[in-house]
């Protein structure tokens, strides 16, 4: 009787063990499954292979795998870091490139892609990469120099003068024509090729974008002629925002200057709190109107006065830390 105990005993641990493995072996497969996109039987008892030869064992990473290293980031060289995981004394390699006013962060991006960032030594082939005041940076072999205190400048823009650094058909840019004078620098925002007025530059990329962005609540006034005569009813539809072709633009407030002599021309200002690209020619067409000169006279706080044109004046670093 005694001996029939035990052969009970020793069953019912040897059925229990083989419970326990049938629910873990179950659970993780679950678990296994729910990771492939599609199943058949054949992978489902690998799955349960595998899983039966690693139960009780755990993971182990093989030293071949441990060693090689694949991704675009580890080939760069550099430690893995993110801007989430990153110390509060470093930041991000492209926007430590726009803060020096070298290029806006987007083509910072493009730069490290096309092999012309160097971090430390080694060439960097993603964006993905943290810097701090000590790590050394070279971008077309020049060295990016340490983070400076942000310099701004109101510029009477000319017309016939595109806002970019570079223009692919060879037409005059705005950075061709400033003053020697300056340090590299972007703008913030653009005017197209036809407008002229006041253009905002900065050495600092990482403070035009902000300056740039709607929710700043930053308007934009215009003196604009037109040729035509702009109605009432224009001006209230003007107020309440349009749709063009699909593109939505948001109210703006348009006055008629006062004193003029008539004829076919008509002087208006324009106030805008977005600013996309061509709006005011794009509204004036919608109402059968065309514009004949468009100056802009104002951003935000800065005023374009009595700026002559092609000159720059420089914001005191005072009045930039006032207003942003």
């Amino acid at each position: 009787m005694i001996k029939d105990k035990a052969k009970k005993k020793k069953i019912s641990f040897k059925t229990g063990t083989l419970a326990f493995r049938t629910k873990a072996s179950a659970k993780d497969l679950k678990k296994t499954r729910s990771d492939l996109p599609q199943n058949t039987a054949a992978d489902a008892q690998k799955a349960q292979k595998k899983v039966t030869q690693d139960f009780g064992a755990g993971a182990r990473r093989s030293r071949k795998s441990e060693g090689k290293r694949t991704d675009a980031y580890e080939r760069s060289g550099l430690p893995q870091n993110t801007a989430a995981d990153a110390p509060k004394d470093k930041e991000r390699v492209a926007k430590r490139m726009a803060a020096a006013g070298l290029c806006s962060r987007r083509d910072a991006e493009k730069w490290i892609a096309d092999g012309r960032v160097w971090v430390n030594g080694e060439k960097l082939l993603t964006p993905a990469c943290v810097v701090g005041k000590d790590d050394e940076i070279v971008v077309d072999g020049v060295a990016l120099k340490e983070k400076e205190t942000p310099r701004m400048w109101c510029y009477h823009k000319p017309v016939g003068l595109l806002t970019t650094h570079k223009d692919p058909q060879g037409r005059p840019t705005v950075f061709e024509n400033l003053p020697k004078s300056l340090p590299r620098v972007i703008s913030v925002g653009r005017l197209d090729l036809n407008s002229e007025g006041l253009l905002l530059l900065t050495t600092d990329g990482e403070l035009a974008r902000p300056i740039e962005l709607p929710s700043r609540g930053w308007k934009r006034q215009y003196r604009v002629r037109i040729h035509g005569q702009i109605t009432q009813e224009m001006i209230k539809k003007a107020a309440q925002g349009l749709t063009i072709d699909g593109i939505h633009y948001a109210p703006c407030v348009i006055e008629v200057e006062e004193n003029q002599s008539g004829g076919k021309n008509q002087w208006v200002k324009v106030t805008l709190t977005e600013g996309k690209n061509r709006e005011i020619r794009r509204l004036m067409e919608s109402f059968g109107l065309q514009v004949a000169r468009l100056i802009r006279i104002s951003y935000g706080p800065f005023q374009l006065g009595s700026l002559p044109v092609g000159e720059v004046r420089e914001i005191p670093y005072k009045v930039i830390k006032e207003q942003l």
